[in-house]
């Protein structure tokens, strides 16, 4: 019956006592006798296979059975929604007193026609996905087996050679070091935020370090940090505006193969300017000589040890541009020395740390995702000063004690870093704040 079933009908029995299944079929057989003529008359409907059989499924809990009641019907929906009208007459099931609810009446066709629709998608995308496969299958499987390659350093994602490599490049995130292992670089480590990790930090006193960044002001404040707690040795930004993840090739070669000595562009005030080129990207002034096309070079044999060799040679041509850059900046020192005077705002976590702890300020400063300065005030209000802030805080630095009522007011609030001159005993630490004391920067 099933088979050729338009509708279902779907009910739910409520007994008072205990009951069973065949209870539930004798009254739905029994109490519906009769009532709508021999034309719809249940039995005759069974025998002639317009009415399927009766399913029931029932339990019995605290004295009181409760059940579903599901009938195939192959009439029209007029002599269903009558039939089913028609099982809302039932007052008892066997001995007990009893309620039957028709819950809704489902078209069997449209259900099918659902399934059918969505195993058709499922088929049409499927397909669509192998023909677009077969297409790029080489570049497919290269680019897979690469992003196989992707490992962890120390908790950070990182190119396979990180950990023995003789130099490394320090980008922003992971989708930084994906990009560049598509390309066949495999010494990137991924620093994940502009607070540079300890290990990160640790490892660049250790290696030749390039610092390839984002064209933006969060990739001056990963260079600014990272010289200040680590050592940088090379400086290579995205063009303006862009992302290192988002670069070609070509792209990311060149701005590699143009990288200039971090301290070139350690007094500039955004360090992706310190020189201008056509594509946006961080080099010094063209030499008289062109390099020689990155095109004929292959992925696999691209490292940074190699990018590192050809910026030795450009840092050897840069150093006339940059005592011309100091005698400038003396020059007008000269003639201008109020803008020396002018106290300057810190633009990284360490900076900010010093200018409140190290100076013994007393004082609390809630800083935002990029170290900008939300709010201050005296450490003894520090609790206050984090519980009404708006908007929340990403940093805390306190010129202070951390204690725990502080610590549990500011993972509420989000706070990802506290950074505080002294710790004092903590029942429990928050997991997702990260604490660090001023001595450590």
């Amino acid at each position: 019956m099933h088979d050729s079933a338009k509708y279902l009908i779907h009910a739910d029995v409520v007994a008072d006592g205990v009951v069973e299944r065949s209870d539930v079929v004798g009254a739905v057989f029994g109490q519906t006798e009769g009532l709508l003529g021999d034309e719809l008359d249940l039995r005759a409907l069974q025998e002639s296979s317009k009415v399927g059989r009766i399913d029931v499924e029932i339990d019995s809990e605290g004295g009181r059975s409760y059940g579903e009641v599901t009938i195939a019907s192959g009439l029209d929906k007029v002599e269903t929604a009558i039939l089913a009208a028609a099982l809302e007459t039932i007052e008892r099931v066997g001995p007990c007193r009893a309620d039957l609810e028709v819950t809704k009446i489902e078209d069997v066709r449209a259900a099918k026609r659902r399934a059918i629709v969505e195993r058709a998608t499922d088929l049409l995308a499927s397909f669509e996905g192998e023909v677009t496969r077969s297409a790029d299958l080489i570049e497919e499987v290269r680019q897979a087996v690469r992003v196989e390659d992707v490992t962890e350093y120390e908790g950070l994602p990182a190119g396979p050679r990180v950990g023995d490599s003789d130099a490394i490049i320090v980008v922003e995130g992971r989708a930084d070091v994906l990009q560049l292992l598509k390309y066949g670089i495999k010494n990137a480590v991924a620093v994940e935020g502009t607070d540079v990790p300890e290990p990160v930090a640790d490892l660049t006193r250790e290696r030749t370090v390039t610092a390839f960044l984002d064209g933006d002001r969060g990739g001056d404040l990963i260079l600014k940090e990272l010289q200040q707690v680590g050592a940088v040795d090379y400086a290579a930004f995205a063009p303006e505006n862009r992302s290192v993840e988002d670069l070609s090739r070509d792209e990311v070669m060149a701005a590699l193969r143009e990288k200039v000595s971090a301290d070139a562009v350690a007094g500039a005030t955004s360090p992706h300017e310190t020189v201008a080129a056509t594509d946006g990207s961080a080099r010094p002034a063209p030499p008289g000589t062109s390099e020689s096309p990155a095109t004929t070079e292959s992925p696999a044999e691209t490292d940074a040890s190699r990018d590192a060799d050809e910026a030795t040679e450009t840092d050897e041509r840069t150093p006339e541009s940059g005592a011309s850059a100091e005698s400038d900046d003396s020059g007008d020192a000269e003639a201008d020395p109020e803008p020396a005077e002018a106290p300057s705002v810190p633009e990284t976590l360490a900076g900010h740390v010093e200018a409140v702890v190290g100076t013994d300020s007393e004082e609390v400063v809630l800083l935002d995702r990029e170290f900008g300065v939300l709010s201050s005030a005296p450490a003894t209000e520090a609790f206050e000063a984090v519980a009404e802030a708006e908007p929340a805080p990403t940093t805390v630095v306190l010129d202070g004690e951390l204690d725990q009522r502080l610590l549990d007011v500011a993972a509420q609030r989000g706070v990802e870093q506290i950074v505080p001159r002294s710790t004092g005993e903590f029942v429990k630490q928050p997991t997702g704040v990260r604490i660090r004391t001023a001595d450590q920067f």
